[in-house]
C-alpha cells in the first residue's frame, strides 16, 4: 500500500464528517485485542455494612 492510498474508501453514499468519525472508531475498536472485564471489587464502603462472622447479622441485635 502506498502512502497516497487511503485506508478506508468510501464506495457509495456520501457520508459526514461524523458518520465517517462513526465508523472509523468502530473499526478502531474492533481491531483491538479482547480484554478480559476487571474483577468485580467490592468497596470498602459495602464491605463495612457487612458482619464480620457467619452469625454476625444475628449477633448484631442481641445484647451483649
Amino acid at each position: 500500500m502506498s502512502a497516497e492510498e487511503p485506508l478506508i474508501r468510501v464506495v457509495r453514499g456520501v457520508p459526514t464528517a461524523e458518520e465517517l468519525a462513526a465508523l472509523v472508531g468502530a473499526i478502531v475498536v474492533r481491531s483491538r485485542p479482547a480484554t478480559a472485564p476487571a474483577p468485580a471489587t467490592t468497596s470498602a464502603w459495602a464491605r463495612s455494612g457487612r458482619p464480620a462472622s457467619s452469625g454476625g447479622w444475628r449477633a448484631a441485635g442481641l445484647p451483649r
